[in-house]
């Protein structure tokens, strides 16, 4: 099947990004993944705007961003105006998704639904209909390296489950310790875009050699 892979800058060498997303990108990766945490909804601190904005003059891949954040309501507009391509925020802690992603719709990019290992599936089926993709965590948000918590291959079958139901169209990310072990079964249940970071960026030979292997792995 066609997988998307969108490597995670978390995992890259920031005294050399422009470098680092220029391999991966001559490597034949789809996406950039760019994870924004305010050290509140997630226990770390990362990237903003500008972040995203250095990435747009490097690279004409597109940007997916995901807001790990409190009040995401108020940001998204800056997000979208540095470059993200996909926009991504979390089901947990907002009390108006709904609203949340009808605005990131409005602002003409991609529109994806992030749940964590702990949210049960179901409780995303009244906004479904408003998202382009979801993505599912496979750890828990805030570092990368964690390891990957098996649950998330019944938790993904039950999301593609809902999805065809709702949204058919609506595509599935995963995202946490996705690897050349893992990603085979994660396509099977259903998923097609691939969130990985040290999977890439920290592979013994080098990001380019991860990338090729990953895509062996998934096929």
């Amino acid at each position: 099947m066609s997988i998307i892979l969108s490597p995670s800058i978390l995992s890259a060498d920031f005294s050399r990004l422009g470098d680092e997303i220029k391999t991966v990108e001559n490597a034949g990766v789809d996406w950039i993944h760019i994870d924004v945490m305010d050290g509140h909804f997630a226990p770390n601190i990362t990237m903003g705007p500008f972040v995203v904005e250095t990435c747009k003059r490097i690279t004409g891949l597109p940007l997916d961003v995901h807001l790990m954040i409190e009040n995401a309501d108020n940001f998204v507009e800056a997000f979208v105006k540095a470059g993200a391509s996909c926009l991504s925020v979390h089901l947990e802690g907002n009390a108006n998704i709904h609203r949340t992603l009808q605005v990131v719709r409005g602002l003409g990019v991609k529109t994806g639904l992030v749940l964590n290992p702990g949210t049960p599936v179901e409780s995303a089926s009244a906004v479904l209909h408003l998202v382009d993709y979801v993505l599912m965590m496979s750890v828990n948000p805030g570092y990368s390296g964690q390891t990957f918590q098996p649950e998330v291959f019944d938790r993904v079958r039950r999301m593609r489950a809902l999805l065809d139901l709702i949204n058919p169209q609506a595509a599935i990310e995963v995202d946490g310790g996705v690897s050349v072990e893992n990603i085979k079964g994660l396509c099977e249940a259903g998923a097609s875009i691939f969130v990985a970071a040290t999977a890439i960026f920290k592979y013994p030979q080098g990001a380019a050699e991860g990338i090729r292997a990953l895509r062996l792995a998934a096929d």
